[in-house]
């Protein structure tokens, strides 16, 4: 498996692909073709997928005290917002797929496919918000640093 174009998705099993693997997989998958695995019928097992792995990918030791609720919309044209909230308190980060009612400290919005290549590491947050496919809403500073909460594989 070197890309995820021309896998059988609604076969494959997510949950069997280790974070490194997956990185590669992005990385080799055009991201024309990304775009469209993720606009078909396989998007909301990938991104159940990722986002419950974030929970395990958390590095409480580089976040120390933090407290945030931090709400991710992944928005693609001719798609339901799909909506996670990773609420990051006494050295965890809990998964909740949809948005609650607590105002969350950072709102941000992007497509399934950048999305999926600024978790795996084949893309940088900074570059996705200052081309405008990442949109930030709140805490500037906790967007900037993010990432560095969470082990991201290297692709």
């Amino acid at each position: 498996m070197t890309s995820l174009d021309g896998l059988d998705l609604d076969r494959l099993d997510f949950a069997a692909i280790s974070p490194q693997d997956f990185a590669q997989l992005v990385r080799g998958t055009g991201k024309a073709a990304l775009a469209d695995i993720v606009a078909g019928p396989a998007r909301g097992r990938i991104l159940d997928e990722v986002f419950g792995r974030m929970e395990t990918r958390f590095k409480p030791e580089v976040a120390g005290r933090l407290n945030a609720l931090v709400r991710w919309r992944i928005s693609d044209p001719g798609q339901d917002d799909a909506v996670y909230e990773t609420a990051i308190a006494d050295g965890a980060c809990v998964l909740r797929k949809g948005a609650g009612e607590a105002e969350p400290r950072l709102g941000l919005t992007l497509t399934a496919a950048d999305f999926l290549r600024l978790v795996s590491g084949n893309a940088n947050g900074v570059t996705l918000f200052m081309t405008r496919r990442l949109k930030v809403a709140g805490d500037l500073g906790l967007a900037s640093g993010l990432t560095r909460y969470f082990d991201i594989p290297k692709a």
